[in-house]
């Protein structure tokens, strides 16, 4: 009871707005202590709940972890530019890609290295394709096909794996060197190696 009135009765989460929570604090405790000495316990105690909630749904403490990069890449999207021209989206998309995801690969990548792969038993391929998610990029694929449809390029004569590079560089960048890469070095990859391959450039169908 307050001077104004009872205090409102706490609201009980539930659904995807309790596994929110759950996954927001798994992330935050995971930034904060790293994997090593994150447990079940201590996500539970800083998402305010019990720990068999915790256990209801995921049955240890690496799928949790899995599970809170997963959500924190996808509620943190990188924005999708529209500058009309091909050059002008990669550069904004690969900027924007390197200054958002630099602080999360360093996260999951202490991860990986403080023993979530072994515990997980998951390859580093396998651990990848989770931690990155969809590949190639997949706004990569909304700015290609804005520049296949000016006129830019022909997407149906260049091979996927060109198509993939520049997200596959600056992720390697970022996974090397733990931090958003150097905006001459986003440059480069577009102009000295991305564009002369995609430009003017005849492959056989």
């Amino acid at each position: 009871m307050t001077a104004s009135g009872p205090e409102p009765a706490r609201q009980r989460r539930r659904g995807p707005e309790l596994e929110s929570a759950l996954l927001d604090a798994a992330w935050d405790e995971l930034v904060e202590a790293g994997f090593a000495k994150l447990t079940m316990e201590s996500v539970a105690a800083r998402a305010r709940t019990g720990i068999a909630v915790l256990y209801r749904r995921w049955p240890n403490k690496d799928q949790l972890v899995l599970a809170a990069i997963g959500h924190h890449r996808t509620t943190h999207p990188v924005a999708l530019p529209d500058t009309g021209t091909l050059r002008g989206d990669l550069l904004a998309l690969l900027t924007g890609m390197s200054e958002t995801r630099a602080a999360f690969f360093a996260v999951a990548a202490a991860a990986a290295f403080s023993g979530l792969l072994a515990d997980a038993g998951l390859t580093p391929g396998q651990a990848r394709d989770k931690v990155l998610g969809e590949q190639p990029f997949p706004l990569g694929r909304i700015v290609y096909q804005r520049a296949h449809d000016r006129g830019e390029i022909d997407l149906e004569r260049i091979p996927a794996a060109v198509l993939a590079m520049p997200f596959d560089l600056v992720r390697h960048d970022m996974l090397m060197d733990l931090k958003p890469l150097k905006p001459e070095r986003i440059a480069s990859i577009v102009d000295e190696l991305f564009l002369p391959l995609v430009q003017n450039r005849k492959y056989p169908i």
